[in-house]
């Protein structure tokens, strides 16, 4: 048994989730991204003296709307603290978060293990807070500047119990949490560029103890990949320490993701260190049962109920499914292209194959997409009625209806003359010219290789460029082999 099976990995995840709102946690600063530096600020985000803070009723919902998504209890009594510390891109020299009342309490999140087995990974917390500005270590030479646009913006945090045993379940955990608030619309879940942020907590432990081990924080992880190569890396240093015989210190580290380790950043900060008191200038945040129940109302179907009736009502397998609703675009316009067309696998296969490989190469998103569904049913009527084969459809017809949107299918086909030939006399001929062609095929099929088939179908439908009816071909070929 090698070292590492004998350790059991306990993980916590801290996610940072950046609000979708039109102005900050506390003030009416912009937080449109990609602004010039420290051009959405205000006296109020810089923490100026005599300033006082105001609630954001957006960010409130959306908090409330996670929350309920994921199973917690809503809080109605909510408090504001200040959690003090002094860094250089926290203007006020605290934060503004919630400390003894998150606006929401517990939930799960359901999550795959290695082994494709669910299992739910409890919540500890959901809390509001206001996001730090941002150090930029890469346009000065000597000194380190301070883009304080992102100061104030609203988060929340997601706080998980520490359930997690491998990076591959931390990576189910991220990518169901990315899916979700994208779904609900409340973050674009991105990132690359910060708006969705994730911090892992890990300790080892010997396989079959209750006994916490020491806990190491690693952040700067900037990708749902690299959360669990940074995981992985770091359950397999600390194994190796404890092997030698050393200690885990407590500390926080950082991950490069170039060399896939981390590296230590400073001593782990302990819940004293930052002197929470209530945030004086705020008033609590009173939510009843009808503030709930209109953030209800607001809230879309969510992704697992659209897999359940996907599979349900639809047939797909659990793989096209779980394809389908990665993208809540991708799962709506799927729904369209089915209300016209009962075809329901070939539309999942349009949707997650032609479509997806079209949008990839022009770096669209699915919401860009400029083909309205009922052409991608007429599309798969067209191959269902015989009029066209599906070799001719995906490469020509598909391509020619992207760039002329406004045309139905049928006139495209009659346009690209790509139609399927149906004269069998024709068919006929192209059929002994393949099999006069391949003799010693001929003689293997006949003595058993059925499989072969596939081949003399293929030559047939080369020789007429893709326009032959696939099932008069087979039928004649099938028949000049009896």
């Amino acid at each position: 048994m090698s070292a590492i099976h004998k350790y059991e990995a306990v993980i916590g995840l801290e996610i940072h989730v950046q609000l979708q709102t039109l102005s900050k946690a506390f003030s009416a600063d912009s937080v449109e991204y990609g602004a010039l530096p420290n051009t959405q600020i205000s006296v109020i985000s810089l923490g100026h003296p005599g300033t006082l803070p105001k609630h954001n009723e957006g960010a409130v919902e959306k908090a409330m709307m996670l929350g309920l998504a994921l199973d917690s209890q809503i809080t109605r009594y909510n408090r504001y603290a200040r959690k003090n510390y002094f860094y250089a891109d926290l203007p006020k020299g605290y934060q503004i978060t919630q400390f003894d009342t998150p606006i929401c309490v517990g939930g799960k999140v359901m999550v795959k293990s290695g082994d494709g087995v669910e299992k739910p990974i409890n919540l500890i917390r959901i809390h509001m807070e206001e996001d730090t500005g941002k150090s930029m270590h890469d346009q000065d030479m000597y000194d380190t500047l301070v883009d304080y646009n992102r100061a104030g913006t609203a988060l929340v945090e997601i706080v998980s119990e520490p359930e997690i045993r491998t990076g591959d379940e931390a990576y189910s955990f991220v990518s169901e949490i990315r899916r979700l608030v994208r779904y609900l619309d409340i973050c674009d879940g991105n990132m690359e560029e910060g708006s969705l942020r994730c911090d892992a907590n890990i300790s080892i432990r010997p396989v079959g103890s209750n006994t916490f081990g020491t806990k190491v924080e690693v952040k700067n992880m900037n990708s749902i990949s690299n959360v669990k190569r940074a995981i992985d890396f770091e359950i397999q240093r600390q194994v190796e320490i404890v092997e030698a015989g050393g200690t885990i210190i407590s500390e926080t580290r950082g991950f490069n993701g170039l060399a896939g380790t981390t590296f230590s950043l400073r001593k782990k900060e302990g819940v004293n260190d930052y002197r929470y008191f209530p945030e004086p200038d705020l008033p609590p945040t009173i939510i009843t049962d009808h503030d709930i129940e209109n953030v209800k109302h607001k809230m879309p179907e969510l992704p697992r109920s659209m897999y359940q009736r996907f599979t349900a009502n639809y047939g797909l397998s659990d793989y096209d499914a779980s394809v389908l609703i990665d993208d809540k675009h991708s799962a709506q316009y799927f729904e369209k292209v089915v209300l016209a067309s009962n075809k329901y696998k070939q539309a999942c296969n349009w949707v997650t194959g032609a479509i997806r490989g079209y949008l990839n190469e022009n770096a669209l998103g699915m919401e860009d997409f400029n083909v309205s569904p009922d052409r991608i049913a007429e599309i798969i009527e067209l191959i269902d009625n015989g009029t066209v084969s599906h070799t001719a459809a995906s490469q020509k017809l598909f391509p020619a209806i992207t760039q002329s949107p406004e045309k139905s299918a049928q006139e495209l086909v009659n346009e690209l003359n790509i139609a399927n030939n149906t004269d069998t006399s024709f068919i006929e001929q192209l059929v002994q010219e393949v099999l006069a062609q391949f003799p010693e095929k001929v003689e293997e099929y006949k003595n058993g290789k059925v499989g072969l088939m596939g081949l003399f179908v293929g030559e047939v439908m080369k020789k007429s460029k893709g326009t032959s009816d696939p099932k008069i071909v087979n039928e004649l070929v099938r028949k000049a082999l009896s």
